[in-house]
């Protein structure tokens, strides 16, 4: 059997490479601060979803600088239905420190990239290959599942990791080690997927240890997950009568931390319903919504009853929240799970239209 070669991918690579918008073109010079960026948006989401929130970011921070000056508000914004919103503030902050220690640059190794904040193993080596050219190993879900129909590895994820890391190491060429890195990610990405593999357009068809056994779609091998227990809470939806409405922003750390947020209650697995109106923001009568809103956190599903209620034009917010206006809600740096809340309360709100 012939060994797997850098040279088959490589050459595949140039003739079937994605059109990707961080991408440099064939023979262009990365641009480390739109890799790094996408390597962090691209964690825990897909390729498609990122497109369009990578585009906008981009034309709203154009430049490192521009990312680091910016208020924090503003990048949460911006960032807004990415979810995974630690990435966001530890985006913020690796920007700054690229500025105030590294004059704008970012480090070009493994080592000093993982020094900043919010950067870790495979993002710097990722960064380090592809924007830099270093013989870096970048192993994200999709090289996982390359190497280990490649290898029939058996080990289960997460502790194979090591394991196909040296792989990937033994692999790398001297020569294009950003192109490889870029070609693996692809590979697994169009070819090496997860359902029905293409296996007869893959360039390591021959060597492929899965293949040849016909157990490709059984690899990478994985730890059964635990589920998580469902928690639950309450939710209120407070309009003004002009129309504004009732936020805060929840603290920086934590889940959803820093992003904007109607008033909640704590998410419990044992809260209970009945006592809702003592973590209302207001005193008042609140009508709750028949269904309530569920969302799937990674770790737990959430399900929040809404509650909503309306107060007079010149109400003033409770101290550490805030009254918005409809039409600028979409400059506040909602979730996606709030941004559910909000349509779900704002709809039981507004009066059906008269009959003609």
């Amino acid at each position: 059997m012939t060994p797997p070669r850098a040279t088959d991918l490589l050459a595949w690579y140039d003739r079937h490479r994605r059109t990707l918008p961080w991408r440099a073109g064939a023979g262009e010079r990365p641009d480390p601060y739109r890799v790094w960026a996408s390597e962090i948006m691209l964690q825990q989401t897909t390729v498609t979803a990122v497109k369009p929130y990578y585009e906008r970011f981009m034309a709203r921070f154009p430049t490192v600088k521009a990312l680091a000056e910016a208020p924090s508000e503003e990048v949460m914004q911006a960032w807004a239905g990415l979810g995974y919103y630690s990435r966001a503030r530890n985006l913020h902050a690796c920007a700054k420190a690229v500025m105030e220690s590294h004059r704008g640059r970012f480090p070009d190794t493994e080592d000093g990239l993982r020094a900043l904040p919010g950067i870790g193993a495979y993002t710097a080596g990722a960064v380090a290959a592809i924007a830099f050219d270093r013989p870096a190993a970048a192993v994200d879900g999709n090289v996982e599942r390359v190497m280990s129909r490649l290898f029939a590895i058996e080990d289960e994820l997460p502790g194979a990791r090591p394991l196909i890391r040296e792989r990937v190491l033994a692999l790398l060429p001297r020569e294009r080690p950003g192109d490889f890195a870029q070609a693996l990610m692809d590979l697994g990405a169009t070819i090496c997927t997860p359902r029905n593999p293409a296996c007869g357009l893959c360039p390591w068809r021959e060597p492929c240890e899965a293949r040849i056994a016909g157990t490709q779609e059984s690899f990478p091998r994985k730890a059964p997950k635990k589920a998580g227990v469902t928690r639950y809470g309450a939710a209120f939806v407070l309009a003004r009568q002009d129309g504004a409405i009732l936020l805060r922003t929840r603290p920086a750390k934590g889940l959803l931390g820093g992003m904007a947020e109607v008033p909640t209650s704590e998410w419990r697995p044992d809260y209970e319903l009945e006592g809702a109106a003592q973590d209302a923001p207001l005193p008042l009568r609140w009508q709750r919504l028949p269904v309530p809103v569920r969302h799937v956190f990674t770790h737990f599903p959430l399900e929040l009853s809404v509650l909503v209620g309306r107060v007079a034009a010149g109400t003033a917010a409770p101290a550490g929240m805030r009254f918005t206006a409809q039409a600028q809600l979409g400059e506040e740096p909602l979730p996606s799970l709030m941004l559910k809340v909000v349509e779900a309360g704002l709809a039981a709100l507004t009066p059906p239209p008269s009959a003609p």
